[in-house]
């Protein structure tokens, strides 16, 4: 089985070269490791030893960048894995997930667990990130448990690639993307089942850099859920709750914002996205009418 992690990679030239040190560690190594920026400015000199590394230029934004990858990958490797980069996986986590695809036939995605997200909160550092998995490892093996999912997390998800045909990420959910790894992996489960594996662990950093501006970020917590229920990829009654759970925390926090989450910013974009649902107006790729200046 050949396997090829992808990393798309924006304005974080540091991060990337500590994770791709890291994976040298896997005890599975991967076959190509692709790396996917707009242009040079994004990453350092990729080499090692242990792995192949290509990268590849010249789009912006996630579900672009993630194409331009798959374009290279497609029908050189078995399984494609992509890892965002912020996100730290345990030794083991590539051995275990070949291991789960070559004994489950009728698996067509596959994400681990994030033992620790630090999307949630202020985010984590590099050391405290290996430190969350290094204290994982002292508490011995995990009990493996299986469950069935819409979509996979894109943070850590990986895919049976002779799945993937003509399939691509949708680049209307432009830059950042926000729901993108839901669209693209719910419609692979008409070729099997999208699970999150429990034994497959990793960190996930949540890095603030390289990420939209909170005005334009709230304007896809709306417009991107709405878009992909009209577009029939993912059930309403996943989508629905999602914005709302989102909506109503915006607001209740917008009156004591956490200093690293711009609520404030985040509400004025949920209200303009509400306003042009309204008005029949569903357009993801709006935000990038959205200025920072607008969104500070």
């Amino acid at each position: 089985m050949r396997l090829a992690v992808i990393i798309a990679t924006l304005g974080r030239k540091e991060q990337l070269a500590r994770l791709l040190e890291h994976l040298e560690r896997q005890e599975r190594l991967p076959d190509e490791v692709i790396v996917s920026a707009p242009d040079e400015e994004h990453v350092r000199v990729c080499e090692s030893d242990r792995f192949p590394i290509s990268i590849v230029l010249g789009r912006r934004g996630l579900c672009a960048q993630r194409n331009q990858a798959l374009k290279h990958a497609l029908e050189r490797f078995d399984v494609v894995t992509f890892f965002d980069d912020d996100f730290i996986p345990q030794d083991n986590y590539l051995r275990l997930l070949e291991e789960a695809f070559q004994e489950h036939q009728n698996w067509a995605v596959v994400m681990g667990h994030v033992v620790k997200d630090g999307a949630r909160t202020a985010g984590l550092s590099w050391a405290e990130g290996l430190q969350v998995l290094a204290d994982e490892r002292e508490q011995g093996p995990i009990v493996s448990k299986v469950v069935d999912h819409v979509g996979a997390y894109g943070c850590n998800m990986s895919i049976r690639a002779k799945f993937i045909g003509d399939l691509r990420f949708d680049e209307r959910l432009v830059l950042y993307g926000w729901q993108e790894d839901i669209d693209f992996t719910s419609q692979l489960r008409r070729h099997g089942r999208v699970v999150g594996l429990s034994t497959l662990r990793g960190v996930h950093l949540g890095l603030k850099i390289g990420r939209v501006s909170g005005e334009r970020f709230g304007y896809s917590q709306v417009a991107n859920p709405i878009y992909l229920i009209r577009k029939g990829t993912v059930p309403a009654s996943f989508a629905l709750p999602l914005m709302g759970r989102n909506i109503a925390a915006n607001l209740v926090r917008s009156l004591w914002p956490e200093p690293y989450v711009d609520r404030r910013g985040r509400l004025r974009g949920n209200l303009t996205a509400l306003a042009h649902v309204l008005m029949g107006r569903i357009e993801p790729e709006y935000i990038q009418n959205i200025t920072i200046s607008e969104a500070r």
